[in-house]
């Protein structure tokens, strides 16, 4: 997954290195961090902590637009780093997630105006790479309010404002839905930013006043400069601020990528600086920097639905204690060997039922794969029809052909897996099964595949709880419990790559309590900010949603009201595909479409069944009016 900047005596240098190494000499210089680690890999950027980035790695062939979405996305961290300090960040941080959406948002456009306003190559840079993560998150497409995130709205009029920089083409329609609300209401406070706009403090206590002004007084909470931390850094003048230490900006913006209540994400593109996938990615931290916000990612993608007033009930109590995280930093090399080998001898049981349907569901898929080819092309699979031309006019140019890419297989499915304390035993065992041979499968026929699981850190509450009973236990907290999300494997990496991390579900003590809403709302979220023109997600449960603290604290049908919540959203409002399989328990009153079984070695085969139903309804044309009417 990282590219090795140093190859080995006697191999040939990658084409892409010297460009890399620009990249990481021109980051750390800019950052002010000379032992700041970058490496290159295929999962989507983000900024890990004060001393570690992670970057695109560059294609072999480059346009001078990836090259400057690449430098963007450099120059995004690099300017994080030198000009933000987390202590201040979190001292005057909202405590409503709405609020602290735009917040986050807002102090992003603020360290990257300061590069651009100094540095004309820095703000190219920044364009390009705003522009190819609104293209990717298909903001293009919005056509109403609802569907617009305001907090990026907000962030990219106040990048205006300081920088005079239009919105980028693919987030213009989204602006213009805000512009009018947003100027009426904060319109004084934008033209006041360019002033402060190197002192983090005061412009962090304009923006807090600006958030007011557009109706969210109510989820500033205390006021901020109560306590003033005395090691907080109250300058940023130079525009250089100083670089916080790793547990500071790991806790810096709780989940941007990734993901405030739904980690939005990743947490994509850019590391959720891809918020978002948020981004999310969704998107993609460890442990301890699963809050830490990353730069230029989208917080929240297209038709997420957040402004409805439906959801405004469910809230959490903090963010702060809420985990996303690769399966691999969860436990040591050693014992995930450990893991998956004991996941092997399971397969030698269960293997062969599921292998032999997932067999079928290949022939099934791959027999609706019309192909088609283009030829006479300058590069591609040497085409051997021509080469009798070339044996007879030597002077002939050699003739390639490639294979054109199919609706098929411009697909990608997400698999969400229950990971609560009652799948422990045979239910988990037989999930992660089904899960490492569907991941096999599909990607042999060209689906990309992502597989996700949802618990939280501790029983009873964790940290959250204990929080809020230092506060004083103020009345209906929301939930109350800190939230583990787990990536065992992403739609980019290959099966090989991330086999191992599915073992993980082995492990004792990692199954704990299921919070299902948040959980289906961040895979879904990581699935908008797939450039895929197909998204399917699967979510695998055994029951409805239960954390006792949360519950114990708020009405009984607190976290269920809120699942259905989320379901209606994506079942009514997204282009992403819902199902649902229930272990035991009855999920047909939750989704529209879904089906339960009675016992755990019946996955394999519903899984299999399901997913060729969804992929021979498109192949007889049927479109999502037929799915709908079939569910």
């Amino acid at each position: 997954m990282v590219s090795n900047s140093n190859p080995k005596p006697g191999q040939k240098p990658s084409p892409t290195e010297p460009l890399k190494k620009a990249v990481a000499v021109t980051m750390r210089a800019i950052a002010r961090a000379p032992e700041l680690t970058i490496t290159y890999a295929a999962d989507k950027p983000n900024l890990i902590g004060p001393d570690k980035a992670r970057l695109p790695e560059p294609a072999r062939r480059m346009s001078v637009e990836d090259i400057a979405i690449l430098r963007g996305h450099a120059d995004s961290m690099a300017l994080r780093l030198a000009c933000h300090d987390p202590k201040t960040h979190r001292q005057l941080r909202p405590e409503g997630p709405n609020a602290q959406a735009i917040y986050d948002a807002v102090e992003q456009a603020r360290v990257e105006a300061i590069g651009a306003r100094r540095m004309e190559g820095t703000a190219l840079n920044l364009g390009a790479m705003l522009d190819d993560k609104y293209k990717r998150g298909n903001y293009h497409e919005i056509n109403a309010q609802v569907d617009a995130p305001l907090e990026d709205a907000v962030a990219l009029m106040v990048r205006e404002a300081l920088t005079g920089a239009k919105p980028p083409p693919a987030a213009q329609k989204m602006v213009d839905l805000w512009r009018s609300h947003i100027a009426l209401k904060a319109g004084p406070d934008l033209k006041n930013m360019l002033d402060v706009v190197g002192d983090q403090r005061r412009f962090a206590s304009l923006v807090r006043d600006m958030i007011a002004h557009l109706d969210m007084a109510d989820e500033l909470g205390g006021d901020a400069e109560e306590n003033p931390d005395p090691e907080t850094a109250p300058d940023d003048g130079d525009e250089g601020g100083e670089q916080a230490e790793q547990g500071d900006q790991a806790e810096d913006a709780e989940n941007m990528s990734s993901e405030r209540t739904e980690q939005s994400s990743d947490k994509q593109e850019a590391g959720e600086v891809e918020a978002s996938e948020g981004e999310s990615d969704d998107v993609d931290m460890d442990a301890d920097a699963a809050d830490a916000e990353e730069p230029g990612e989208p917080r929240r993608p297209p038709n997420h639905g957040l402004n409805d007033q439906n959801r405004m009930d469910y809230k959490a109590y903090t963010l702060r204690f809420d985990e996303t995280i690769d399966a691999e930093d969860l436990c040591d090399a050693e014992e995930l060997e450990r893991l998956r080998s004991y996941l092997d001898k399971q397969l030698q049981s269960l293997g062969g039922v599921v292998s032999r349907l997932a067999n079928r569901l290949q022939r099934r898929l791959l027999a609706q794969q019309s192909r088609s080819w283009d030829f006479d092309l300058e590069e591609g699979t040497l085409d051997p029809r021509r080469l009798p031309r070339v044996v007879t006019d030597p002077m002939s140019a050699l003739s390639f052909m490639q294979e054109r890419d199919t609706d098929f297989r411009d697909t990608v499915v997400t698999l969400l897996i229950d990971n609560s304390g009652s799948m422990r035993g045979r239910p988990i065992t037989v999930a992660a099964t089904c899960a490492d041979i569907l991941a096999r499968t599909l990607e042999r026929c060209g689906v990309k595949v992502e597989i996700l699981g949802f618990t939280t850190r501790a029983w009873k509450g964790g940290q959250s709880r204990e929080t809020w009973l230092q506060s004083g236990k103020l009345p209906a907290p929301g939930r109350l419990n800190d939230l583990r999300h787990i990536i065992y494997k992403s739609a980019d990496a290959p099966w090989r790559r991330a086999k191992k991390n599915l073992g993980l579900m082995m492990r004792e003590g990692l199954l704990k309590e299921n919070i299902d809403g948040e959980a289906l709302d961040w895979a879904h979220k990581r699935l908008l900010f797939r450039p895929e023109a197909r998204k399917i997600l699967m979510m695998i449960s055994d029951g409805a949603p239960v954390d006792d603290s949360t519950l114990s604290v708020n009405p009984g049908n607190y976290l269920e009201r809120h699942l259905r919540v989320v379901i209606e959203e994506i079942e009514t409002r997204s282009p992403v595909e819902l199902i649902a399989i229930g272990i035991g328990h009855d999920v047909t009153r939750y989704y529209r479409r879904a089906v339960t079984i009675v016992d755990a070695e019946e996955l394999g085969g519903v899984m299999t069944e399901k997913l060729a139903e969804l992929f021979e309804e498109t192949a007889s044309g049927g479109g999502r009016t037929r799915r709908r009417k079939a569910a």
